[in-house]
């Protein structure tokens, strides 16, 4: 099963007794402020759970995979996740 944004907001309204928009104003805020802070190329840092980073990937030659053609993909940023120790132990289940 996938964790939505709905079930996120859905666990805020029960765990916190706030109303349903409420609940789902609070999880599009966080995750807008996450969006903004990485679009403008900072990093996110969420103790005990893991960083976002945004890392820049070089122009790079590739190859179309129905043609065989060879093509320049353009230099690109991309958003990482690593985990944070925490997390690791718990997702292993130490």
């Amino acid at each position: 099963m996938t964790l939505t944004k709905h079930a996120i907001a859905e666990r805020v309204q029960n765990h916190l007794g706030f109303p349903q928009k409420q609940a789902a104003a609070i999880t599009e805020s966080l995750l807008e402020l996450i969006r903004f802070s990485l679009q403008s190329g900072e990093d996110v840092l969420i103790s005990g759970f893991g960083k976002f980073c945004v890392k820049y990937k070089k122009e790079r030659k590739g190859r179309n995979p129905a043609s065989g053609e060879e093509v320049i993909l353009p230099a690109r940023r991309v958003v990482t996740f690593k985990c944070s120790g925490k997390l690791r132990k718990k997702v292993d289940g130490k």
